[in-house]
């Protein structure tokens, strides 16, 4: 998503709410489909420092379909017009041929009034954005993609626990993921400890959850692992401090810490984390909470590579499926972004 401006999305009573209009249409493995799907007519773009982008970045990685969904990467910083291209040569995408992510949603909606945000699907030949509906996007690659996904990739929607990893998602979408935004850009004090009390219980809950089980939903990595991750990863580096979300670091919290190592030590995790680029983001774009953009340099996250003991839980991480590759090359995090 793009988070410029966030600050000012909290109503008139001081809470925040997040803007969740997006475009819904779907890339279907139906011949006749709007959007059928095809290898290589369409560009993920995406964003290393934003958590729901990265979340799309995981699953298409695990799943196998780096060469049948090329990958966008926006720079970590931008103004109100968005993200851009910055880091590529020429600061323009090399597929698309655009400075700014808007453009290609100008292509599509003239003039379109929404938050410009990742992730964003792109169609190659128009330009034009197809959806950006980011819960959407990672099902549809784990259930309209099965053609295309590689050998031994792992099943992480699957069909006897959807109804469970449904439920965890729900709550952990509104009480954690989004829970540390409402923290982060309360307009008082009042609607701040509402919000930080909420996200407290959610932390907790998952750390008793996390205890006694190795995973959230049944023995294996699912959708709802990798939607929790890309918002524990980013607890110490930002939230802790940049959102207030104080009352402890995750290095804190036994389970949860030990189920974020375990997470990061698996392939398609760490290697598409880029902590470099997250503080970027934080700490540069939101200036109405930290007005200076100064960038911490701590702290040290070396912690994440350490043994985690987890697998005396039980469960596989890929089920009867197979670890990703390497990254591809030229999508790898770069050198000192991460520990490794």
């Amino acid at each position: 998503m793009s988070e410029y401006g966030d600050a000012k999305n909290a109503s008139k009573s001081g809470a925040y709410e997040r803007d969740m209009n997006y475009i819904t249409d779907r890339i279907e493995a139906d011949p006749g489909a709007q959007w059928p799907v095809e290898a290589g007519r369409y560009r993920l773009v995406a964003a290393r420092a934003c958590p729901w982008a990265h979340r799309t970045v995981i699953v298409r990685r695990l799943l196998g379909l780096e060469d049948v969904i090329s990958l966008g990467l926006a720079a970590p910083t931008h103004d109100v017009r968005s993200w851009n291209f910055d880091l590529d040569p020429g600061g323009k995408d090399p597929v698309l041929g655009i400075e700014r992510l808007q453009e290609a949603y100008f292509a599509r909606v003239p003039d379109y009034p929404k938050g410009i945000t990742v992730p964003a699907i792109v169609d190659v030949p128009s330009g034009a954005v197809v959806t950006n509906d980011f819960p959407r996007i990672t099902l549809d690659f784990s259930s309209q993609w099965t053609e295309f996904q590689r050998e031994g990739a792992p099943v992480l929607y699957p069909e006897e626990h959807r109804a469970e990893i449904d439920e965890i998602n729900g709550w952990v979408f509104t009480e954690v993921n989004n829970g540390v935004y409402r923290c982060g850009f309360a307009a008082d004090q009042e609607h701040y400890e509402k919000a930080y009390d909420r996200l407290w219980t959610a932390l907790d809950r998952l750390e008793e959850r996390l205890t006694t089980r190795r995973y959230l939903v049944g023995d294996t990595i699912t959708e709802a692992d990798i939607r929790l991750y890309t918002t524990l990863v980013r607890f110490d580096p930002v939230y802790h401090g940049h959102f207030k979300c104080n009352r402890h670091k995750i290095t804190e919290m036994p389970a949860l810490w030990g189920y974020l190592r375990d997470l990061y030590q698996t392939p398609g995790f760490g290697d598409t984390t880029d902590f470099v680029q997250i503080k970027q983001h934080y700490y540069i774009v939101h200036t109405d909470v930290n007005p200076t953009k100064v960038v911490p340099s701590g702290p040290d996250l070396d912690g994440l590579l350490t043994p985690h003991s987890r697998e005396a839980l039980g469960g596989r991480p890929f089920g009867d499926g197979t670890p990703p590759g390497p990254v591809p090359a030229g999508e790898e995090v770069p050198e000192g972004h991460r520990p490794a």
